[in-house]
């Protein structure tokens, strides 16, 4: 764990805390916590300082993740996601994507690409209902999560599922190739979710290929020392198995 990791999860987990505190917790020198929490600007947007200059977190890093819809077009149970019909959720979606600033333009098939994501959404957790039950239905999950990271920098997830102990960061493309360029973009956030959620949280990123069938394999991630999962929408209750192993019990 980092140190931005490790100030922001003393933050996230505390009901307000100040900056000697953190770093006496963390056995940090007090001026190197400042400096993170006043130069990063991951932690600018994650957290805030009140009039007693205690710093707070806006996303919870415990279940509920409270806060999380802040940052996110729809954000909700597996249960809630699950219920509401594709107009509903399209409703939801297009409102939270301009609470949280999300332009929406449909020139290049964005609203078709997001129809197309629940659809695979929705399939999953049937997959994933005749395997392990309604265990699923309790889990979280959101939609077109969106953090500021620096002027340059945006991060942006597709979707976040949420288990008990991990989150599954998917990134979505309606094609049926593997793209090197697109691997790396799937695992690109994985080190800046990892702050956002916290040390208690796996972060295991995939591309699934929504135009592909019956895919399932490991790539390379280029430049880098690891693989990562790449499937299609049918096949993508494998990405679960593969982390939570509930096909082999």
């Amino acid at each position: 764990m980092n140190v931005e990791q490790s100030v922001c999860a003393a933050i996230c987990h505390a009901d307000g805390i100040k900056a000697r505190e953190i770093a006496r917790q963390l056995n940090l020198d007090r001026q190197a916590v400042n400096r993170i929490l006043f130069r990063s600007p991951l932690l600018q947007e994650l957290c805030y300082q009140d009039k007693d200059h205690r710093w707070h977190g806006i996303i919870r890093q415990a279940k509920p993740h409270t806060g999380l819809w802040e940052f996110s077009g729809y954000y909700g149970t597996v249960a809630e996601f699950l219920a509401l019909s594709e107009a509903q959720w399209m409703q939801r979606l297009t409102e939270g994507c301009d609470r949280i600033g999300r332009s929406l333009n449909d020139r290049r098939g964005l609203f078709h690409s997001f129809r197309d994501c629940r659809e695979q959404m929705a399939r999953l957790f049937t997959d994933l209902g005749g395997m392990i039950g309604d265990c699923c239905r309790d889990w979280e999950i959101a939609f077109e999560f969106r953090l500021k990271k620096g002027r340059y920098v945006r991060i942006y997830a597709d979707v976040l599922v949420i288990t008990e102990d991990r989150v599954f960061t998917l990134e979505f493309k309606m094609k049926d190739t593997v793209d090197p360029q697109e691997v790396s973009q799937a695992a690109k956030y994985v080190p800046y979710l990892e702050i956002v959620f916290g040390p208690d949280y796996e972060v295991i990123p995939a591309l699934v290929l929504t135009g592909s069938k019956e895919l399932f394999e490991f790539v390379p991630i280029a430049q880098r020392d690891a693989v990562l999962p790449v499937c299609s929408g049918d096949m993508l209750f494998n990405v679960f198995d593969e982390y939570l192993g509930f096909l082999t019990r």
